[in-house]
């Protein structure tokens, strides 16, 4: 049973290899059948098509520019190392005539994008004459795919004009393109590109990205419709999507770097480890979008809807996200470290663990919130609302509380040494066996907190409310409770040496067990 079970998986193995070695002998034989357009032959065309006669009439005609596009453009798609060099020589060229070049190109791809080739008689059906030709050279492709290869290599030389008109002075209101059609106008089909897209991801799945994904830098998607669209890995640094629509769309690893997505929407997108660091994301709809992973390092969230997006162990490092919402989003293991939350909602979200190391949270609602083991060393949190937060060993080190909401916040085990929480309301909130060591809580509201075993040595809680307070052998050493209201508070066990209670009203409190050396007393002890 054991030879032919070895046998059998020695058969399996030999026929795997076989397939693979197939396949690869294939993929080289379809390779070497298909050869890639000559840069030089590309580069003259290209020049050909904008050249004007003596009358200001095109050398060649619409009807003969098609052909000879089809025929130079229709055997597969162009690389990007071929487009550099034709862009390099082009441009060198004192008879280039980028403009008219131009205007040439976006009326064949209008035209490609309304099917009129493909739909065209036979004897005028031009992705059918190109076909017919290559099989005549017994080289096996498909109608649709010649017409596919044509359009996308028309499209990638279009966004290559428009990166290079938007780099000139005096081309930039010339050489616009506009994929999906220009915004606001009669001719703005705003699915154009979507429809481009998953045509040619008819013959293969992301066959789109792969050809044209890199060529997207900085091109011009404004109020572009892109939903569901498969853009795996596409490269849309710079490029400008303002208003643009990406819901649902698959965007896992793709570059927006430096991108403009003000206004975008791209709610339930998959944008998994993709870069948008320093990228413009005003007013943006993230909402429930996968976006662990994700860079957004000094980017512009500034009134971003991030609500229940997966943000976990996404870089926010310097980013904006004032007055961002991020209701029960995931930021788990986020690094947010100098990034600015003033005003955003937290409410419900999920931050344990995340780094928050000098980030500025003025006035951010973050009830509810889980900060557990969440560093907040030197944060800035004033005005904040953290009541019933859970700070669960959460580093507050140095961290800026004044005024802040924390009543009924979970504190076990969290390290406030150095904090400034003057004026912040701690009403029913657990801060037993928590660091206090240096923390300012002058004016602090304390009533009925629990503070038993809590070291408060050299604090400053003067003028706070501390009714009903449990600070049972809390150390007080050297702390300032002067003027402080510790009616009914218990202070049984509690180290009060060289503590200052001077003008403190100590009514019905419990001292008993206390060690009283070298105190201050004033005239309200009773």
């Amino acid at each position: 049973m054991d030879t032919s079970m070895a046998r059998l998986s020695q058969v399996w193995k030999r026929l795997i290899t076989y397939v693979k070695g197939s396949h690869i002998q294939a993929d080289r034989t379809q390779n070497n059948s298909r050869e890639l357009p000559c840069p030089e032959k590309l580069q003259q065309s290209l020049e050909e098509w904008a050249k004007l006669d003596s009358e200001s009439i095109f050398r060649i005609g619409d009807r003969q520019l098609h052909e000879q596009i089809y025929d130079l453009m229709g055997n597969c798609a162009l690389k990007p190392y071929i487009v550099e060099a034709v862009m390099q020589k082009l441009i060198a060229r004192e008879q280039f005539c980028p403009v008219l070049l131009f205007q040439r190109l976006e009326n064949f791809y209008r035209r490609w994008c309304q099917g009129e080739f493909i739909d065209a008689a036979p004897t005028d059906n031009l992705p059918q004459q190109k076909m017919l030709q290559l099989q005549a050279q017994n080289i096996a492709i498909g109608l649709r795919q010649v017409d596919i290869n044509t359009g996308l290599n028309v499209l990638i030389l279009l966004l290559e004009l428009h990166r290079y008109g938007q780099q000139q002075d005096h081309l930039k209101e010339k050489i616009i393109f506009y994929p999906s059609g220009q915004r606001h106008t009669d001719n703005f089909f705003t699915s154009q590109l979507l429809r481009v897209i998953n045509y040619s991801d008819a013959i293969e799945i992301g066959n789109f990205s792969n050809v044209v994904g890199e060529f997207l830098k900085g091109g011009n998607f404004s109020g572009a419709y892109l939903g569901d669209a498969d853009l795996t890995g596409v490269n849309f640094s710079g490029a400008n999507l303002n208003g643009a629509y990406l819901g649902d769309a698959n965007l896992t690893g793709a570059n927006f770097s430096g991108a403009n997505l003000n206004d975008a929407n791209l709610g339930d997108a998959n944008l998994s480890s993709v870069n948008l660091s320093g990228a413009s994301l005003r007013s943006i709809d993230l909402s429930s979008a996968n976006l662990s992973g994700a860079n957004f390092s000094g980017a512009d969230l500034c009134r971003a809807d991030l609500n229940s997006a997966d943000l976990n162990s996404a870089n926010f490092s310097g980013a904006d996200l004032s007055h961002a919402n991020l209701t029960g989003a995931n930021l788990r293991d986020a690094k947010l470290s100098s990034s600015y939350l003033s005003h955003a909602i937290l409410f419900s979200a999920n931050l344990s663990d995340a780094n928050l190391n000098g980030a500025n949270l003025n006035y951010a609602d973050l009830c509810r919130a889980d900060l557990s083991g969440a560093n907040l060393n030197h944060a800035t949190l004033k005005g904040a609302n953290l009541s019933d937060t859970i700070l669960f060993g959460t580093n507050l080190k140095s961290a800026i509380l004044i005024a802040a909401d924390l009543s009924y916040a979970k504190l076990n085990g969290a390290k406030l040494h150095g904090a400034n929480l003057q004026s912040a309301i701690l009403l029913g909130a657990d801060l037993s066996g928590v660091e206090l060591g240096g923390v300012i809580l002058n004016e602090a509201d304390l009533s009925g907190v629990i503070l038993n075993e809590a070291d408060l040595s050299g604090a400053d809680i003067s003028d706070a409310i501390l009714f009903g307070t449990d600070l049972s052998y809390a150390n007080l050493s050297s702390a300032n409770l002067s003027g402080s209201n510790l009616s009914g508070a218990i202070l049984y066990g509690a180290d009060l040496s060289h503590t200052n209670l001077s003008q403190t009203i100590l009514g019905g409190a419990d001292l008993s067990n206390a060690n009283l050396e070298k105190m201050t007393w004033s005239n309200y002890l009773e």
